[in-house]
């Protein structure tokens, strides 16, 4: 009796990245390119303002939820890192 071959299941190909992270992505390529790191905060919200809008329009199958959801995460990215405060500091305090 010849043994029967064994059928292993097939992967699902792989999907590409959705589209809120292809925008998350560019937004984050903008904003290392612009200079908008650093920048005063008001020139950082119009660039952000001008931004979202051209993100809106590209990626039209985003939810207004998606579109904030960006808006916070590109917020935060900009910001300074956290500096860690030192165990003397700490002990100190």
């Amino acid at each position: 009796m010849a043994k029967k071959p064994v059928r292993r299941p097939t992967q699902a190909p792989a999907s590409g990245p959705t589209p809120f992270d292809q925008a998350r992505d560019e937004l984050f390529q903008h904003i290392m390119t612009c200079g908008v790191i650093g920048a005063d905060p008001v020139h950082q919200g119009e660039w952000f303002d001008d931004t979202m809008k051209y993100l809106s329009d590209r990626y039209h199958e985003l939810s207004p939820t998606e579109l904030k959801q960006l808006r916070v995460l590109g917020d935060r990215f900009v910001q300074p890192p956290k500096t860690r405060q030192t165990d003397e500091a700490v002990t100190a305090a």
